[in-house]
């Protein structure tokens, strides 16, 4: 296989840099990859992989940071943009109109056929959750939200408020309101949504919670109870979304319409961070009275908007989604046959294992066989699998033989 050719741009690794990353950054990660055997540095990436930057091996990204690297590393028409852009802009400024945000709002509101016409940008995930449960609460006068058992949304405010108690327990008694159901429950569902209830958010496809697919009819009959009881129906898109599992976002695929959409990570194209929530004219004309009351200084930075128009521009390319569905389907061929379950909406695939804590295990034997792959951390009998939406029939012929190889044998 032809790798990338060593770039001229140093990365600053030595032997003590995970020492250093230790004593200054984060000791405790640094403990739970020498549990797993792991010493990994990211040096030089490009395209589909990242080296070593210690042992100089190249390894596939099968992670993508979550779907950040949807278009694989420094995608040229995403660097070349940002790069053509500093010679003229900066982030700009959030208190006043910028053409290129209203650019950018334009092209994400018309990949939901103007059904969520409303746009505010973010930064970070988190934060893009947080613009949307407070809209939902002021929108309904209530303030009752619904999430998932096991979700994620972020680490920040709200969206800690409603993902998994592992993230939050440690800084205390969680906020008032907040109520959790386990994923795929129509009937807890019920049980918990009245008329105190702002809003139910959910991952579309939950990926910290191992990738279960929602079953038939699961999230209509969400949108239901939420129309029915007054409740915003809130859908967190952050990693299904923007041509992951085949369709510019998941819930076109179950004919659902949400009142809110959340996206992030992969519309910076892993070049410049952006985040937006997406949202009904009807959610949307809070602002009409309330135009300052929710800023974000680097929200919609319009360099951030110059990448995330290239990603679009990528995207939205004639026969690029049904490229996702053909990768998608190589990928199911080509594991079957393994002791696994594979879950798999397009691009978007998890590889369930027997047992609980096998992901653990599966994510160290794949790493030291080449592709960088991670277990759903709340459910660790799953890999993630999410290598970028670019590949070549080479590159995922070659993936997929690292993982029969790495998984068959862990299995027999």
């Amino acid at each position: 296989m032809t790798h990338p050719t060593p770039g001229d741009q140093p990365y600053p690794t030595s032997p003590t840099t995970s020492a250093a990353f230790a004593s200054h950054v984060n000791p405790g990660k640094v403990a739970a990859y020498e549990a797993l055997g792991l010493d990994l540095v990211m040096g030089e990436r490009s395209g589909a992989r990242f080296r070593d930057a210690f042992d100089g091996r190249w390894l596939y990204n099968c992670h993508s940071n979550g779907g950040v690297f949807n278009l694989g590393h420094r995608h040229p028409a995403v660097v070349a943009a940002v790069r053509d852009a500093l010679d003229h802009l900066d982030i700009g400024n959030h208190h006043l109109v910028s053409g290129w945000r209203a650019l950018l709002a334009e092209r994400l509101a018309a990949g939901t056929d103007d059904r969520l016409p409303g746009v505010v940008f973010g930064v970070g995930g988190g934060e893009a959750i947080d613009l949307g449960l407070k809209l939902a609460r002021a929108h309904t006068g209530r303030s009752g939200i619904v999430s998932a058992v096991g979700g994620y949304h972020g680490h920040t405010g709200l969206a800690m408020a409603a993902g998994d108690p592992a993230y939050r327990d440690p800084f205390g008694p969680n906020l008032p309101g907040f109520v959790q159901v386990p994923y795929n429950d129509l009937d807890a569902l019920d049980r918990e949504v009245d008329g105190s209830t702002a809003a139910v958010i959910l991952e579309s496809i939950p990926a910290t919670l191992g990738m279960p697919p929602p079953a038939d009819g699961y999230l209509a009959g969400v949108q239901q109870l939420c129309r029915d009881r007054g409740a915003c129906f809130v859908l967190d898109e952050v990693q299904t979304g923007l041509g992951r599992t085949g369709t510019m976002w998941y819930y076109q695929q179950e004919g659902v319409e949400p009142d809110i959409v959340v996206t992030g990570k992969g519309l910076s194209g892993g070049v410049y961070p952006i985040t937006a929530t997406l949202m009904t004219a009807e959610l949307h004309a809070f602002f009409d009275e309330h135009p300052f009351v929710h800023i974000s200084t680097f929200g919609g930075s319009e360099l951030g908007c110059i990448a995330a128009l290239a990603v679009l521009d990528v995207i939205e390319a004639p026969g690029f989604l049904a490229r996702v569905n053909e990768l998608g389907e190589r990928f199911e061929s080509g594991l079957a046959g393994l002791d696994l379950e594979l879950r798999r909406r397009g691009m978007f695939m998890g590889l369930k294992l027997p047992g609980d804590g096998d992901g653990l295990t599966a994510t160290r034997d794949l790493i030291e066989a080449g592709v960088f792959a991670i277990f759903a951390n709340n459910d660790t009998s799953v890999v993630q699998l999410l290598p970028p939406l670019t590949l070549t029939d080479d590159e995922a012929d070659d993936i997929i033989s690292i993982v029969r190889a790495t998984l068959g044998r862990s299995a027999g």
